[in-house]
């Protein structure tokens, strides 16, 4: 699979637009560059894949291992 065919992971903007459909609270592209540099997992360009973005999320907020 080719990175453009790979939908596993997503640009910010892609990221944010579903978060913030499927969450119902706005989500931009600058709130998860801060959760990068806090130190959420993305791939050498950048991009977020979204069930590793959950799974550090729930860690971060204490619910997960």
């Amino acid at each position: 699979v080719s990175d453009q065919a790979n939908v596993t992971y997503l640009s910010l903007e892609d990221a944010a637009r579903i978060l913030t459909a499927v969450g119902g609270k706005p989500l931009t592209e600058e709130m998860l560059r801060v959760d990068l540099e806090a130190g959420a997992p993305a791939d050498a360009s950048g991009r977020i894949n979204l069930a590793h973005y959950a799974a550090w999320l729930a860690k971060e907020l204490g619910r997960g291992d």
